[in-house]
């Protein structure tokens, strides 16, 4: 059943890279977000976690 939702998850990802609606730009906000959360002692001592 996991195999199943995972590959299903797969194609919607891909399906969804294909019709732009998810873009380069819009990972890499993704990604900067993820840092921020995980990282949120750095953001407070004054790191920028900007990619690029």
């Amino acid at each position: 059943m996991s195999l199943v939702l995972l590959i299903y998850i797969l194609i919607g990802l891909y399906v969804a890279w294909v019709y732009d609606y998810i873009t380069p730009a819009l990972l890499k906000d993704i990604a900067e977000a993820l840092l921020a959360i995980f990282l949120w002692f750095l953001v407070l001592l004054g790191v920028d976690l900007n990619l690029g």
